[in-house]
């Protein structure tokens, strides 16, 4: 009994310096990051003292602004046109025989298995062989495209979990199609399709490579900024920005899993 409660206890001290290295490793370098954001010098070797300034200028650079600007009206309209089409695609598709579905899905995770730089290259040639300027409207189109799968894979098992017939009888019982759709069909989905939508938000906002290809002259969102940065030197101001960004996440996800559990212990 000794001998299994001390293996037991040992087990326990190596299953927790387990966890406190994976959670040193993932997370010391963003502290490293918030505390230089605050670094009076533009060194990241050498702290000489505490100061808001650069999230000042960072405020105020309107290069930044603009980045941000485009990262985030890109991913909220392409997250919200992909929800739509992924949506409808997922109705259409579990109107087709299994046969259909097997090959239509196939071909929908083609774009999830192939490496981005492929799709950024094949779509910055479709854009320029149709004459398409590259643009913000071009940066959008793309975001939609590789969105679109995402979103057909998070809706897809929730139509399949759907009651079968219940469509069919809300009909039988004199509800329009349409109306049948929102009360019957839409609030069992609808968890899968706000799935869907944030999955598309986060990939667009976290998308380089697509963005890097499509763009056009001037046009940057914050990761293609970043990375023109670090080839001329990482100022300050992109260490406010990154240390602003990984705080409204981390709000935002301990909000939403207060209100998850809220919701579960109500139950």
């Amino acid at each position: 009994m000794k001998r299994h409660a001390g293996g037991s206890r040992a087990a326990g001290v190596v299953k927790g310096i387990y966890i406190a290295l994976i959670l040193l490793f993932l997370y010391l370098p963003i502290f490293t990051l918030v505390v230089l954001s605050f670094n009076k010098s533009k060194s990241m070797s050498v702290w000489t003292g505490f100061t808001l300034d650069w999230y000042g200028k960072m405020f105020s650079n309107s290069q930044i602004m603009e980045a941000i600007w485009n990262t985030f009206s890109i991913a909220v309209v392409a997250a919200v046109i992909s929800t739509v089409i992924g949506t409808l695609a997922c109705i259409g598709i579990m109107a087709m025989r299994k046969r259909g579905q097997s090959v239509l899905l196939a071909l929908n995770n083609i774009p999830l298995l192939n490496a981005d730089i492929v799709i950024g290259i094949s779509l910055m040639m479709t854009f320029l062989v149709f004459g398409i300027s590259l643009s913000w409207g071009t940066v959008l189109l793309s975001h939609v495209t590789f969105c679109i799968p995402y979103v057909i894979l998070s809706v897809l098992p929730k139509f399949k979990q759907l009651t079968p017939n219940a469509y069919e009888a809300a009909l039988d019982l004199g509800a329009t199609p349409g109306y049948a759709f929102r009360k019957v069909v839409l609030p069992d989905v609808s968890p899968g399709i706000f799935s869907g939508f944030l999955l598309a938000f986060t990939m667009s906002v976290d998308d380089f490579v697509i963005t890097h290809f499509t763009r056009g002259a001037g046009i940057n969102t914050i990761s293609t900024l970043i990375y023109s940065q670090v080839k001329v030197g990482i100022r300050p101001t992109l260490f406010a920005l990154s240390t602003i960004i990984f705080v409204v996440v981390f709000v935002i996800l301990v909000i939403s899993n207060f209100l998850t559990g809220k919701k579960e212990s109500e139950r």
